[in-house]
């Protein structure tokens, strides 16, 4: 089922993304060859106007076939070099290779309103001034690896609703006070009830502190529900947000790995994100919504990144030909695309063999 669900998710943030470029490039008159839906071999295809609509045998997202993306005698010079991309004023061009990504922030907005408007999951403290949470309660975000709180089963969004020793128990359940009562009993076993997932089934385990903790990180957590307008406008200052956080870390990583100390241990491939988005489902709907939204923010900044291959190393290539006043010889932009495409490839499958070692 998670597999299932995380196609689901993959399939539509890459159309969506894809209609952008699509979108763009329709309304400025540019040739569209096809939209397909999954990446080849074709299944089968059907004609509507001058565009191909095709189902393809992987289902992992997307792609649309712009003519004169990549350039070549026909569409440079053929009889419809007029409709060409690469033909198109520069201004066009970038917009066109910018609609993609501006279209996963717009569905993320989409997808973070909706969320806030149907109840999303909010931190007590930071909700918008006139508003409250409901329904607070004390909520595991981490638990560190070979923690006690790991070794008695405690995992990320369970919710603590009691501790209790043989010498008492905490009456009001929050951050200070959890604190408080396992730093006041070292070495001494405890007993720790929460809820797990949407069932809410009530679950007890014990663990020993030690002086440091059991290894949990902690917040209190309630539902924030919003009007339509309000929702809206809460949406997008959460999509820039997460866009600046996205930004920082990529920023950060690719940073590391120029100074030689990268790592794939901060990063999730496909088989990693398999996992999350089952994590994401237990949890209920809104999350899944709200870990879709993120995941189309990350879509969005990647591919702002100018590397060959990504939306943001075409850009690039389209600002470098306005700034020296002539196209790129054709042969050279396709080959350092291909040569980008490919080691994108190597990445990716660099970080999905990295993700099935984690699992064992």
């Amino acid at each position: 089922m998670n597999i299932i669900i995380f196609f689901i998710i993959l399939l539509v943030l890459v159309l969506v993304h894809e209609f952008g470029h699509f979108f763009s490039a329709k309304r400025f008159g540019i040739r569209v060859d096809e939209f397909g839906f999954g990446f080849p071999p074709k299944l089968f295809g059907k004609k509507y106007g001058e565009t191909e609509y095709s189902l393809n045998l992987f289902p992992v997202g997307g792609f649309v076939k712009i003519f004169g993306e990549n350039p070549d005698e026909e569409n440079i010079s053929g009889p419809d070099a007029g409709r060409s991309f690469v033909n198109k004023p520069k201004w066009q061009q970038i917009i066109v290779l910018f609609s993609g990504i501006f279209a996963n922030f717009l569905f993320a907005w989409l997808l973070f309103s909706i969320s806030f408007m149907s109840g999303l999951p909010t931190s007590v403290g930071n909700e918008p001034e006139g508003y409250s949470v409901t329904g607070a309660n004390l909520v595991v975000v981490s638990v560190l690896p070979g923690s006690p709180a790991e070794i008695a089963g405690l995992k990320t969004g369970d919710k603590i609703v009691s501790v209790y020793s043989a010498d008492g128990s905490l009456e009001k359940v929050n951050t200070e006070t959890f604190k408080s009562f396992i730093v006041s009993h070292p070495n001494k076993e405890i007993s720790v009830a929460y809820l797990r997932g949407k069932s809410n089934t009530m679950n007890v385990v014990k663990a020993t502190p030690l002086a440091s903790g059991i290894g949990i990180a902690m917040d209190e957590i309630g539902i924030l529900k919003l009007p339509f307008f309000k929702a809206l406008e809460e949406g997008l200052s959460l999509d820039w947000s997460v866009t600046k956080d996205t930004v920082s870390g990529i920023y950060n990583l690719i940073v590391r790995a120029i100074e030689g100390k990268g790592s794939l241990s901060s990063v999730t491939g496909p088989v990693g994100m398999i996992a999350i988005v089952g994590n994401a489902f237990q949890f209920g709907f809104v999350y899944l919504l709200s870990f879709t939204a993120l995941i189309s923010v990350n879509l969005a900044v990647i591919n702002l990144v100018p590397f060959p291959a990504l939306d943001g190393g075409r850009i690039l290539f389209v600002l470098i030909e306005k700034i020296k006043g002539s196209s790129m010889n054709p042969k050279v932009a396709n080959a350092v695309n291909t040569v980008g495409f490919a080691l994108l490839i190597i990445l990716m499958l660099l970080i999905t063999y990295h993700d099935v070692v984690r699992l064992f």
